[in-house]
């Protein structure tokens, strides 16, 4: 007899959850909203900046956002900043603004002839015809050419050295002993123009040639464009007849100075122009705004809200419940007949959500990796007391595996301060395994200084987990703790580590065993 998981179902099943862990367009229709109401705010007339971290799904809420207003024939450019975190400033603005102007070219160039083609189909039927559709087409093909050259523009601008030493020569002349009448007119740009309307004689010119020197700044080059650039804007919400939206997501690709200049300047293009921006970013990895005169970039509360969608360790429940009904309705999509009951123990699932730290992406991944551990085992002890189910250390096993690929994004993602972060990796490890022998620390909420934030940097990469908020220890009175959790893929495959203390705080009865001295972990002191 075929055991659960050896049958096709649950192969189909693998293959169906390796698929969707790669954020795609075609994914979205799997979308699950983490919190009520947090696609319709996604979509809304406002600002948004959407944290999480990688895997939470900012990306798959941004792009069900986009799917969803442009079925509703909005405006939209959907730019991925990843590709663009080698550039440094000015030039990174430029390469977006080149980037969202052609996307939003491409709606323009589609869009009016679309519209005009289903207003002819209804004229067919006897709708009265009216010249709005020719009006229409010609305004978006105007748009368009303006778009087009704004970008080639912006092209040209890339291509030129920031900051070269440039000369100009100005030519100015004088004219005396005119005779005759002479007229006015205003030119284009309002410049004065003389025309004559008699001969001019005994005519006695003087020139004279000054030279300018000067730098070439990208930086003045985009502020003095700034109006055209809302210009632009301004004719595309009179086009669409409403509001228009820009994605930026992964702006911690982005170096972190950078950030707040680049969404300065969008903030500048979109205000009063019904232009909403919609930003996908890890908190502790981004900086979008400085104070200052005058302040620059997107100030929360003011300028933009935002929308958080990391789901932790703290609402234990709530996660757990989200994180299983994605697997469910993966479940149901690969089998009819499957049920996760059949292949998976309540253990396991518990130790998913615990080694997941609450990331969907990272629950899938490491369920994806259950499954060929599971397999593993049953090959080597086909009567193993676990049997045909998945049990907690199948998953501790997957989680290892994981890991590796967890450290290859936090080194891909901490180019700039990556030394430090490891450095703090090693610490909270050590601490962890060595000293508190237990997968759990405490940190002073009012501990500050960089030890602190680099922690508090380590649980958006994934490594370090927020259990709770409040913790109290009776040896430290009148002192309130977090308690964070190290990732399972720091303490797995070893023998000493097999001696740390499993704490999981949301269990009855838990919680006395995270109030201890010996779990107090002072950074600065490592």
């Amino acid at each position: 007899m075929i055991g659960a998981l050896e049958t096709p179902e649950i192969s189909a099943l693998a293959t169906l959850v390796e698929e969707v862990t790669r954020s795609t367009r075609e994914g979205v229709k799997r979308f699950v909203e983490p919190a009520s109401g947090t696609l319709g705010r996604a979509k809304s007339d406002w600002h948004h900046i959407v944290f999480g971290r990688r895997g939470s799904g900012k990306t798959s809420l941004l792009r069900k956002a986009q799917i969803d207003l442009a079925e509703a024939d909005r405006p939209i450019a959907f730019v991925d900043l990843e590709p663009f975190k080698g550039l440094s400033y000015p030039d990174v603005l430029i390469s977006v603004l080149i980037e969202s102007f052609r996307l939003f070219k491409e709606w323009t160039d589609d869009g009016a002839p679309r519209r005009e083609a289903k207003r002819s189909l209804r004229n067919l039927f006897g709708a009265v015809k009216s010249k709005k559709g020719g009006l229409e087409h010609k305004a978006a093909d105007a748009l368009s050419r303006g778009i087009a050259e704004a970008m080639s523009q912006l092209k040209a601008q890339l291509q030129l050295p920031d900051g070269a030493e440039l000369q100009r020569v100005v030519r100015e002349e004088q004219q005396s002993a005119i005779q005759g009448d002479l007229g006015s007119r205003v030119g284009l740009h309002g410049v004065a123009e003389l025309t004559s309307m008699a001969a001019v004689s005994d005519e006695e010119r003087a020139a004279q040639q000054t030279q300018e020197t000067y730098r070439r700044s990208k930086i003045d080059f985009l502020h003095q464009h700034m109006l055209d650039y809302r210009e632009v804007f301004r004719q595309l919400s009179q086009l669409s007849g409403g509001s228009s939206f820009l994605f930026l997501d992964d702006l911690y690709h982005i170096r972190r100075s950078d950030q707040p200049k680049l969404l300065d300047y969008f903030h500048g293009i979109a205000k009063g122009n019904d232009l909403w921006l919609k930003i996908g970013t890890i908190r502790q990895r981004s900086q979008w705004y400085v104070h200052g005169d005058p302040p620059t970039g997107l100030k929360l509360g003011d300028d933009a809200e935002e929308i958080d969608l990391d789901l932790t360790l703290e609402r234990y429940s709530g996660t757990k419940a989200f994180l299983v009904s994605i697997l469910e309705g993966l479940v149901k999509e690969s089998s009819k007949d499957l049920d996760t009951r059949q292949f998976l123990s309540e253990g396991a699932v518990d130790r998913l959500v615990l080694a997941s730290g609450g990331v969907a992406r990272d629950f899938l991944g490491i369920f994806r990796r259950s499954i060929d551990q599971a397999r593993e085992r049953l090959e080597r002890q086909p009567q193993h007391h676990r049997g045909q189910k998945i049990g907690a250390e199948d998953v501790n096993r997957a989680a290892g595996r994981y890991g590796d690929m967890k450290m290859e994004e936090f080194r891909r993602d901490t180019l700039d301060d990556q030394q430090r972060l490891e450095e703090a990796l090693s610490k909270v490890s050590d601490f962890c395994i060595n000293s508190a022998q237990a997968n759990c620390f405490l940190l002073d909420q009012d501990s500050k200084g960089g030890d602190t934030a680099l922690v508090q940097e380590l649980v958006d990469l994934r490594l370090v987990h927020l259990v709770t908020s409040r913790v109290t220890v009776s040896a430290r009175r009148g002192r309130v703790y977090r308690a964070y959790l190290l990732d399972v893929s720091q303490y797995t495959g070893s023998r000493r580590r097999r001696r740390l203390q499993m704490l999981e705080p949301w269990r009855t009865g838990s919680s006395e065993r995270l109030r201890r001295v010996s779990l107090l972990y002072d950074p600065s002191a490592q």
